[in-house]
């Protein structure tokens, strides 16, 4: 990791023993679309052309986890997972088409019960076409499904608008305007939550006009398990190899399939992504700047993340959904002045339902009994403090086969600091385990050598007795429409 610049010790302490008096209760929640945890320009991996001053601002005068991931990588499940603190298996948002069930609660039901202002701006997507109000938000602006980064529609607390621009910067302006309206009311006791949830960097990447062919040209650094070689599959189930020809596969961009015409390179989508996260990046920079011009910038928790990772060539993929690191690995920032330590690093194991229980803890709230929350505070972790109870040694990542990207088979996997084991739900070949610890890019499976049997068995029966303790043995089957399913010729 290169090395971060911290604020001087003694200012560090100044800000502990002032601003850090009282709870903490303003929060600013921002929330991406498809960013790879490792694109961030201070990380050591990063490509050495990506600028994120504004990320890299976050790192430098807050802290870094370094191991946060999703306990599913796709869009409604993870976002859904944020907003209840629940495994998908406990929300039952399994894809990116079902409704919410109306049992649900979001935790900013919580906050505005406790006297908060809630604004939620973006992307929600749970419901898929709805981008009716939800509850939970005093102040709503989002719109359907996905959206377009260019001339959107947004729906303005139940009225749709129409806008012209590029929707990163058109989602920042609506999320600044409504801080400018919450401001004084925070200054003199009223705490905010707001909920930025950009569409960036979502595939078909698509830069604002200004960083078009910003990179192009630049020297990529190419994942070493890209390549279609003997030694990248051989040891992998064969679906890992089939996916390459896929609809999410390196080689199937040959065929035309990609949604852009003409077909982009590899290096385009690769130059696309980057160019998209640099956008990001300068509207995060304006959330703070603004922020800093209302004189909160001493105030309010600062949380980034994104809502799943993403793979540009690793196995010969673009996209997420399995259980490689590069899938299920997300970008976590949190500047918290008075509790975190500026340019820290956080090494504990973090996942997308600790944001709840973590925003709960800091505003003084008591976690729901009903419905249970399966995630924990952070904020011990943010303080350097002991947490009460042990911290998480490993955790437990599912997926469940989707019928408009029949790709990916239906995945279970452990995570340990040092290892992982997946399950394949179905017909395939063989399922997976990797020590993280000597093979990080997960090049070769280990299943079926003898000298870790014993250890992939123990973690198999470790995994499947944890999702039947917690209702997660039912695999979810939808019904099908007459224009999801059609009957094929198969050959004789």
């Amino acid at each position: 990791m290169k090395v971060l610049r911290s604020f001087p010790f003694l200012t560090f302490l100044f800000l502990l023993c002032f601003a850090g008096t009282g709870k903490q209760k303003n929060v600013v929640l921002i929330l991406s679309d498809d960013h790879r945890y490792d694109f961030l320009g201070f990380m050591e991996k990063a490509p050495e052309f990506l600028e994120t001053p504004s990320f890299d601002r976050l790192a430098r005068e807050g802290a870094h986890l370094a191991n946060a991931f999703v306990t599913t990588s796709l869009c409604s499940p993870s976002r859904a997972s944020i907003l209840t603190g629940q495994y998908m298996r406990n929300h039952h948002v399994v894809d990116n088409q079902r409704p919410v069930p109306l049992s649900t609660r979001f935790f900013p039901e919580y906050l505005q019960k406790a006297g908060y202002r809630t604004g939620y701006v973006g992307k929600w997507h749970m419901g898929h076409e709805n981008d009716e109000p939800r509850k939970g938000f005093d102040h709503w602006v989002s719109f359907p499904g996905q959206g377009v980064y260019m001339n959107p529609t947004f729906n303005v607390n139940g009225k749709r608008k129409a806008f012209e621009g590029y929707i990163t910067d058109l989602l920042t302006d609506q999320a600044v305007s409504w801080l400018d309206q919450v401001a004084g009311e925070a200054k003199t006791g009223k705490p905010f939550f707001l909920q930025i949830g950009y569409k960036a960097v979502h595939y078909p990447f698509q830069p604002a006009p200004r960083h078009a062919k910003r990179y192009a040209g630049k020297p990529i650094d190419y994942p070493e398990t890209m390549a279609n070689t003997e030694e990248n599959y051989r040891s992998q189930s064969r679906w890992i190899k089939e996916r390459r020809y896929g609809i999410h596969g390196i080689d199937h961009m040959e065929t035309g399939a990609l949604d852009k015409d003409p077909v982009p390179s590899f290096d385009e989508l690769y130059y696309d992504f980057c160019e998209t996260v640099h956008g990001l990046d300068e509207n995060v920079g304006r959330v703070l700047n603004r922020l800093d011009k209302l004189k909160l910038t001493d105030d309010p928790l600062v949380i980034y993340l994104g809502d799943n990772g993403f793979a540009l060539g690793e196995h010969g993929f673009y996209d997420k959904r399995d259980a490689f690191e590069q899938s299920i690995r997300i970008p976590m920032l949190v500047r918290a002045p008075g509790i975190t330590r500026p340019g820290s690093r956080v090494e504990n194991m973090v996942l997308n339902v600790d944001l709840a229980p973590t925003i709960l803890d800091l505003a003084g709230i008591p976690l729901p009994k009903k419905p249970k929350m399966d995630g924990s505070s952070f904020l011990p972790l943010l303080k350097g403090d002991k947490p009460k109870k042990p911290w998480r040694s490993h955790f437990v990542y599912e997926y469940h086969w989707e019928w408009n990207f029949p790709a990916n088979p239906t995945t279970f996997a452990i995570r340990t600091d040092h290892e992982k084991y997946v399950f394949y739900h179905g017909l395939w070949d063989r399922n997976g385990f990797y020590d993280l610890a000597t093979d990080p890019h997960e090049r070769h499976n280990l299943i079926s050598v003898p000298a870790f049997r014993k250890r992939a068995l123990e973690l198999r029966e470790k995994l499947f007795d944890e999702l039947e303790a917690s209702g997660g043995m039912s695999i979810p089957v939808r019904r099908p429409k007459n224009d999801q399913y059609y009957d094929r010729k198969l050959p004789r």
